[in-house]
């Protein structure tokens, strides 16, 4: 019962952060909706048992991609003013509701397994094990960080006074 509740209050709170990403002008502002938004879906993944899910959800996108796009903002000028208006607003508007319609249609039409139970043994260490221990991908995530520290120092380098 209180998995449940904390399930759609999470959802809530991760829509609303959504829209708020894609209505507000200021881009600073969009950026703190849009970790927001991130941190309800790792919750969502607390809730659903995804608990290595829930962790990479927060290391990679909350703590790395969110750092870096707040990073480049600080780095610009005249972010105060927003994006532009755009003419292509409406047609937009209008293919994301039909992109919609297709995911709700799709969601009510597919039939959905849910299981009873919850798992038996936690997920994360077997998942760690396989990622980090003999034979693992340690080296892939050691270079996504050096691309990731690359990529903020080139932004640093660009945007500099000369």
């Amino acid at each position: 019962m209180g998995v449940d509740i904390a399930f759609w209050v999470l959802a809530i709170v991760g829509i609303a952060a959504a829209i708020a990403v894609v209505s507000l002008r200021n881009v600073f502002h969009t950026a703190l909706m849009l970790i927001l938004c991130l941190l309800s879906v790792a919750g969502i993944y607390v809730t659903l048992s995804a608990d290595f899910l829930a962790a990479v959800q927060i290391l990679i996108y909350v703590g790395g991609i969110s750092i870096l796009i707040i990073l480049a903002i600080m780095l610009t000028r005249e972010v105060q003013h927003g994006s532009l208006s755009n003419k292509l607003r409406i047609p937009v508007f209008i293919v994301a509701a039909v992109f919609l319609g297709v995911l709700i249609f799709a969601m009510v039409n597919s039939p959905w397994q849910i299981s009873s139970l919850p798992p038996v043994e936690p997920t994360t260490p077997a998942l760690a094990g396989k990622l980090l221990g003999e034979g693992g991908f340690i080296l892939a995530i050691e270079a996504a960080g050096v691309l990731l520290l690359a990529s903020i120092l080139g932004a640093i380098v660009l945007v500099r006074e000369k």
